[in-house]
C-alpha cells in the first residue's frame, strides 16, 4: 500500500487541492481516487485562474457558453467552475455514498470580493448550493468576522460549508460553535443533520513563512550566540504547534452534552483540515505538513506536488498528539521572544482574503480576455498608442484602480471614489441598458409606424437633444417610420427652417426635458403645440405629442392637461448627459424605426466587458477614463475628438459629456469637436486624440495624420466600430471613461455647478422685457457701422493696453495676443447653425489653431449652453472665447410670451457672455450687423488680419 493511501488508517482523509477540466474528464481523479484514496478537492480562485488563464483547456467551453448569448465575465467564469464542480462531484459521489456522507466532497468558493459582507455570502453560497445542485458539494466561506455569522446561517439552512483561511486556534473555536450554533438551528426547524457536513480549513506553512521572517529578523538583531539558537531552533515549528493545538480544541468542542445531544440526532463534528500544506520554505521536508499532522477524524488537502511527494517517500504515522507539551512550549517561547502569533494570524487572514482577490482579478481578467477573443466579430475595437511615461502612468493607475477595487466601488456606487457627495445618487446610467423595457418600445414603434407620419422632432437641449442627434444623423431613415429631427436652438431661423422642412399635419414631436422647466424645450413646445392646433385643432394637437421627462417634473403635469399621446417616465438618478440610453434616447429611436433591441444589445456587450467584475487592464472603459484622466493632469486637457463619416455627429455628443462632466471648479478637460485633422507641426503639447470610425471606413491620408501624430509622441486612442449599429457600445463606454476620469481629476462628473448661473442672468433679462418690452439697454465698447464690441470694463482695460483702438481688427488682435501656450479659443456663434454658418466658423479656428497652435472650439447658442457651457465658465481659466452674435432679420413670436426667441436667445447671449466675464474669463463679444454672411466673411477677414499682422 502506498504512503497516501496508508492515511486510510490513521483516520485522515486526503483531498487534493487542485481542478481542472482535463484533469477530471480525462480520468485523472478517479485515478487518484482508486489508487491513492483521495477522498475530496478543493478549490479556489488561484486554482481556477492557473487552470483557465495559463491554457486554451477552456477556450472551448468559453466560445461554447458564448454562442448562446454575451453575458458577464463573472457569470461566464461561474458557468465553467460550476461545470467542473458538477464534474469532480459525480466522480467523487461513489465515495461519497460509500461512506454514507462522510465524504467525497467537492468545495467551490463564494467570491473573494464579498469576504466582508455577510448578507452578500450568504446570497452566493445559497445560490451557488443551489446551482451546483449536488448533495457532496461545500461552499467555502472565509473565517472573516462577516464571514462567521455566515457560516452560522449557512450550516442553519443545510448547506454543507468549507470554512476557509483558519490560522488562529481562537477563531477555529469561533468557527466550531457557529457551525454547533447552526446545526442546533437546523435541527430546532426539523432538519437532519446527517446530511450537513463541515470542515474547517485550518492553514499552516502560511504561518511558518510569517513567523520565520520575524525570527530572522530577531536573530540578525542578536547578539547573544544562544538567544540566536533558541530562536533558530523555533523555525519551522510554530505552524505544527498551533495545528495540533486547534486539535485538542476540536476534540474539547465535539464531546460532552452538548455535542452528544446533536449527536444522537445524526450531526457529524466538523472535522479539521489542513490547509496551505504545501512546504515554501525548501529547507524544510516537502512533506512536513503532511507528516506532522497525521490524526483520527482530519483531512489534509494537498496540491499535485506534495500528493506526489508524500506517495514517493511520506511516512505515516500518528503524529497529531505527539508531544503536545512541545508544542505549548515552543507557543509559550515565542511569545516571550516579543513575537505575537495573534497578531501574525490576524494579518495572515487580511492577506488571504487580498491574496484571493488579487487571483480573483487575475482569474477575471483571463476570462474576460478570452471573453473579448472570442467576440472580436461582437465587440468594437480600441487600442490606445501613449507615450513610454504615459504608458506607465496607465499601468500604474490600473493597478491602484485594482488593488483598491475602485471600479468594483464604482458598481457599488460609492461616492468616495470621487468627492464624497451625492455622486451616489447620479449613476443610474450604469443599469438604464439593462433595465430598458424593450418589449415596450417595441410595442411603441410599431404604433408609430401605424400612424403614417412623415416626421418626428425632438424637442430639447443638452443630453435631451444631443444623443438623438447622433441617432438621427447615423441612421438611415427607415421604411414606414417618420424621418427623426432635432431642435435645439432659440435662434428664430432655425425654428423656422425645421419647420418648413416638416409636414406639421403629419409630424409627431417629442418633448424632451428631464425637469420640465428649462426654458427652450418648452418655448419650443408651446410655438409648435400652436402650429399643430392651427394645422389640425387644438383638440388633435395634443395627439401628436409625446412626453419624455422625470416623474412629477412640470411637463409631465402639462403633458396631461394638453392631452399628449403619452409620457415617458425617465430615471431620476440618470443626469441629462447620461440619459441617452435611457427613454430620452430610447424613444426617439423607436419613433425612428432603429433597432432598439439591438442597440441596447450591443450596449450591453460594452456594459459587460466595463463590468465590476473586469480588471482595470482588461477593462475597455476604465481604460479610456484613465488614459484620458492622467493625460489631463499632465497637461494634455485638449480632447480631440475625430469621428468618421458616418458618426461624425458622436463628437458633439461625447463633447457635451466630457466637458460638463470634468469642467468644474476650475480643473477639467476641454473636448476639441469637429476640428479637422492637421500636421503635427499645428499642435501644442496640450492634445489627446481620440480617433472614432466604422470598420471600413478607410481614409489613407488620415491614418498617415494620425501615424504622424503617434510619432510625434502625441497620445491617440483609436477606436474602430464593426457597424453604425454597435454606437450604443461607445455611448457607454464614453460615459464610464469620463466617470473614471472624474475620480482622477478630483471632481463629481454628474453635477453642473455653474450651468445655473447662466440660466439666473438669462431669466433676469427675460423678465425684465416682459415687464418693459425691451431687453435693458448696454453700451458698446467700440462701435462700427459693421458691428458693435462688449465686454467688461476688465476686459476693455486689458485689450486697449495691448493695442485695441477704433477698428474691430486691433480688437481682434490685440484680443487673440492674449492667447497662450495651453490656451483655446472658443468661438460661440449665436446664430443659425446650418451648413453655411457651420463652414464659416470653420475656418475662422483653422486659422487660429494653424498660425497660433492653439485647440479650437466653435460652437452654436444656445445649444452649447447645455453642453461645453459648463465647463468654459467652471473649467480651467485657459480659454479665450469670442462670442458671436447678429441683428434676426425675422424674429418668431413665442406664444403667450412677449419675448420672441430672438428676445430669448439675445438674452442668453447676454446671460451667458455676463458669467464668463464675472468669472474673469478673457471674453469679447462682437455683435455682426446687417446681412449676417456679409458679416461673418467681414469677421473671418478681420481674424486672418489680426493673426498676420504684427
Amino acid at each position: 500500500m502506498n504512503s497516501v493511501k496508508a492515511l486510510e488508517k490513521h483516520g485522515q482523509a486526503i483531498w487534493l487541492d487542485f481542478l481542472a477540466r482535463g484533469f477530471v474528464v480525462n480520468g485523472d481523479l478517479k485515478k487518484l481516487i482508486d489508487e491513492d484514496g483521495v477522498k475530496g478537492v478543493t478549490s479556489n480562485p488561484s486554482i481556477f485562474e492557473k487552470a483557465i488563464g495559463s491554457s486554451d483547456e477552456y477556450d472551448g467551453a468559453i466560445a461554447h457558453a458564448l454562442k448562446k448569448g454575451d453575458r458577464p465575465v463573472a457569470e461566464l467564469f461561474e458557468q465553467l467552475a460550476v461545470e467542473d464542480i458538477r464534474h469532480a462531484a459525480d466522480v467523487l459521489r461513489p465515495v461519497y455514498d460509500q461512506l454514507n456522507g462522510e465524504d467525497g466532497f467537492v468545495s467551490l468558493e463564494v467570491s473573494p470580493y464579498l469576504a466582508m459582507d455577510t448578507e452578500a455570502t450568504i446570497a452566493e453560497a445559497k445560490r451557488l448550493w443551489k446551482d451546483v445542485g449536488r448533495r457532496n458539494l461545500m461552499v467555502k466561506v472565509p473565517a472573516t468576522p462577516e464571514g462567521l455569522p455566515a457560516i452560522q446561517a449557512l450550516i442553519g439552512e443545510g448547506i454543507s460549508i468549507n470554512i476557509t483561511l483558519l490560522f488562529s486556534q481562537q477563531v477555529y473555536v469561533d468557527v466550531a460553535e457557529a457551525y454547533l450554533a447552526g446545526l442546533e438551528k437546523y435541527v430546532a426547524a426539523g432538519g437532519d443533520p446527517s446530511t450537513v457536513a463541515s470542515v474547517a480549513s485550518f492553514f499552516v506553512s502560511r504561518i511558518d513563512s510569517a513567523v520565520d521572517k520575524q525570527l530572522d529578523e530577531k536573530i540578525a538583531r542578536a547578539n547573544d550566540p544562544t538567544e540566536q539558537q533558541r530562536l533558530a531552533a523555533l523555525k519551522g515549528k510554530v505552524a505544527i504547534a498551533n495545528a495540533k493545538l486547534a486539535y485538542q480544541h476540536y476534540k474539547r468542542l465535539f464531546s460532552g452534552p452538548r455535542w452528544e445531544k446533536l449527536k444522537a440526532k445524526g450531526a457529524r463534528p466538523q472535522r479539521l483540515l489542513w490547509a496551505s500544506t504545501g512546504t515554501k520554505n525548501k529547507a524544510y521536508s516537502d512533506v512536513l505538513y503532511v507528516e506532522e499532522l497525521i490524526g483520527p477524524n482530519t483531512v489534509n488537502t494537498v496540491p499535485p506536488a506534495t500528493l506526489d511527494a508524500f506517495r514517493d517517500h511520506g511516512k505515516p504515522r500518528d503524529s497529531l498528539e505527539e508531544n503536545l507539551d512541545d508544542a505549548k512550549q515552543v507557543l509559550a517561547e515565542l511569545e516571550q521572544s516579543g513575537i505575537s502569533l495573534d497578531a501574525i494570524t490576524t494579518e495572515l487572514v487580511k492577506d488571504g482574503v487580498t491574496l484571493f482577490a488579487d487571483a480573483a482579478d487575475k482569474l477575471y481578467a483571463a476570462v474576460a480576455h478570452k471573453r473579448a477573443t472570442v467576440l472580436g466579430s461582437v465587440l468594437n475595437r480600441q487600442t490606445l498608442t501613449l507615450d513610454k511615461n504615459m504608458e506607465i502612468a496607465v499601468k500604474h493607475a490600473a493597478e491602484d484602480w485594482r488593488v483598491s477595487a475602485k471600479i468594483r466601488r464604482l458598481w457599488q456606487r460609492d461616492p468616495s471614489l470621487w468627492t464624497g457627495t451625492d455622486e451616489n445618487k447620479w449613476l443610474g446610467w450604469l443599469n438604464s441598458p439593462a433595465s430598458a423595457d424593450l418589449a415596450d418600445y417595441e410595442d411603441f414603434a410599431r404604433r408609430v409606424k401605424g400612424q403614417d407620419f412623415t416626421d418626428a422632432v425632438v424637442l430639447g437641449m443638452g443630453g435631451s437633444s444631443l444623443g438623438p442627434e447622433v441617432l438621427a444623423n447615423t441612421f438611415p431613415k427607415q421604411p414606414g417610420f417618420p424621418k427623426l429631427h432635432v431642435l435645439d436652438s432659440t435662434d428664430p431661423a432655425q425654428v423656422r427652417k425645421l419647420e418648413t422642412s416638416i409636414n406639421l399635419s403629419r409630424s409627431l414631436f417629442i418633448v424632451s426635458s428631464k425637469s420640465g422647466g428649462t426654458t427652450e424645450p418648452n418655448v419650443m413646445k408651446d410655438y409648435f403645440f400652436a402650429r399643430v392646433s392651427d394645422a389640425i385643432g387644438r383638440d388633435k394637437a395634443g395627439h401628436r405629442f409625446i412626453a419624455v421627462t422625470d416623474p412629477g417634473s412640470s411637463l409631465e403635469k402639462v403633458a396631461a392637461k394638453q392631452g399628449f399621446a403619452r409620457t415617458f417616465h425617465g430615471d431620476p438618478t440618470i443626469g441629462g448627459r447620461y440619459s441617452v440610453l435611457s427613454p430620452f434616447g430610447l424613444v426617439p429611436a423607436a419613433t425612428a424605426g432603429i433597432d432598439v433591441r439591438s442597440l441596447i444589445t450591443h450596449a450591453l456587450s460594452m456594459l459587460r466587458s466595463c463590468g465590476a467584475d473586469v480588471p482595470p487592464h482588461e477593462n475597455p472603459g476604465v481604460q479610456l477614463g484613465l488614459a484620458m484622466g492622467l493625460a489631463g493632469l499632465e497637461g494634455r486637457d485638449k480632447v480631440t475628438i475625430l469621428a468618421s463619416g458616418k458618426i461624425f455627429d458622436f463628437g458633439a455628443w461625447a463633447e457635451q459629456l466630457i466637458a460638463e462632466s470634468t469642467g468644474k471648479d476650475g480643473k477639467g478637460l476641454i473636448p476639441i469637436d469637429s476640428e479637422p485633422l492637421g500636421e503635427p507641426s499645428v499642435y501644442g503639447r496640450d492634445r489627446f486624440f481620440i480617433d472614432i470610425r466604422i470598420e471600413g471606413d478607410d481614409d489613407t491620408l488620415h491614418d498617415q495624420k494620425l501615424r504622424a501624430l503617434e510619432n510625434a509622441g502625441h497620445p491617440v486612442v483609436r477606436i474602430v466600430m464593426k457597424s453604425i449599429d454597435h454606437i450604443g457600445q461607445e455611448f457607454f463606454r464614453f460615459e464610464m471613461a469620463t466617470a473614471v476620469a472624474g475620480a482622477l481629476l478630483g471632481i463629481n462628473p454628474f453635477n453642473q455647478p455653474d450651468v445655473e448661473d447662466a440660466k439666473i442672468k438669462t431669466r433676469e433679462l427675460t423678465t425684465a422685457f416682459e415687464k418693459s418690452g425691451r431687453l435693458p439697454p448696454e453700451e458698446p465698447a467700440m462701435s462700427t457701422p459693421p458691428a458693435d464690441l462688449y465686454t467688461d470694463e476688465k476686459n476693455v482695460a486689458a485689450l486697449r493696453s495691448a493695442g485695441a483702438d477704433g477698428d474691430l481688427r486691433s480688437w481682434l488682435k490685440a484680443h487673440l495676443s492674449r492667447v497662450d501656450a495651453g490656451d483655446y479659443v472658443a468661438l460661440l456663434a449665436y446664430i443659425e447653425r446650418d451648413a453655411a454658418n457651420i463652414d464659416a466658423l470653420q475656418q475662422m479656428r483653422l486659422r487660429v489653431r494653424d498660425q497660433r497652435h492653439v485647440a479650437t472650439c466653435a460652437e452654436f447658442g444656445p445649444r452649447f449652453l447645455h453642453s461645453t457651457g459648463q465647463a468654459y465658465k467652471g473649467g480651467p481659466d485657459s480659454g479665450v472665447f469670442l462670442q458671436i452674435t447678429s441683428d434676426d432679420v425675422n424674429d418668431l413670436p413665442v406664444p403667450g410670451q412677449k419675448a420672441s426667441f430672438g428676445v430669448i436667445k439675445a438674452a442668453q447671449a447676454r446671460g451667458d457672455f455676463d458669467v464668463l466675464t464675472e468669472r474673469g474669463r478673457r471674453a469679447l463679444r462682437v455683435h455682426l450687423k446687417g446681412d449676417l454672411e456679409v458679416g461673418l466673411k467681414m469677421l473671418d477677414d478681420a481674424i486672418a488680419q489680426a493673426l498676420t499682422q504684427r
